[in-house]
């Protein structure tokens, strides 16, 4: 991860995994017949893993919780690099495209059903909030302004965000 972090997809060689690894790179080749295999088996594994979903007995509480995780997430050394990039890349390759899409979906479809869900079954949000467009509210917004315009958030951003979220998702659910 961290190669593909520093060099790009496009740049990515198995030759140079391998020397980062201390190893020769038929080891390498012994797991991965090429390094899109290689990618898309590292993208794969760092999907499955299980975020934590708050559970603070609030909505705005599971919120600012998750918005922190996730931008915490974002800001992270390697993942602000790979993450665009292979973004990117996944313009110009199916496989890479697929991958990500599934990966995401899989992600937000489990934040919509415990964080909406649990909102809806407090009362703090109106039956019926849909939970793919609340999750799209939540992450677009912040997905674009920490790895596409790359702006920092301020020291009480979260907690804003937060209010205005809470306020439109009740608003209109």
């Amino acid at each position: 991860m961290s190669e593909l972090a520093e060099v790009g997809y496009g740049r990515l060689s198995i030759e140079a995994v391998a020397r980062r690894a201390g190893v020769g790179k038929t080891a390498i080749y012994r797991r991965w017949s090429n390094k899109l295999e290689m990618v898309m088996e590292i993208i794969s594994d760092v999907a499955e893993r299980k975020v934590p979903l708050p559970d603070t007995g609030s909505f705005s509480g599971d919120l600012q919780l998750l918005l922190m995780i996730v931008s915490t997430a974002l800001q992270h050394r390697i993942a602000s690099q790979i993450i665009p990039d292979l973004m990117a890349e996944a313009a110009r390759n199916p496989q890479i495209a697929e991958t990500l899409q599934r990966a995401l979906r899989t992600h937000q479809q489990a934040v919509g059903e415990k964080l909406i869900g649990q909102a809806v079954t407090r009362g703090e949000l109106p039956e019926g909030t849909d939970p793919e467009v609340a999750v799209d509210m939540i992450l677009g917004p912040l997905y674009w302004r920490l790895a596409v315009a790359r702006q920092p958030i301020g020291e009480d951003y979260l907690e804003k965000f937060t209010v205005a979220v809470t306020a439109a998702l009740r608003a209109t659910g």
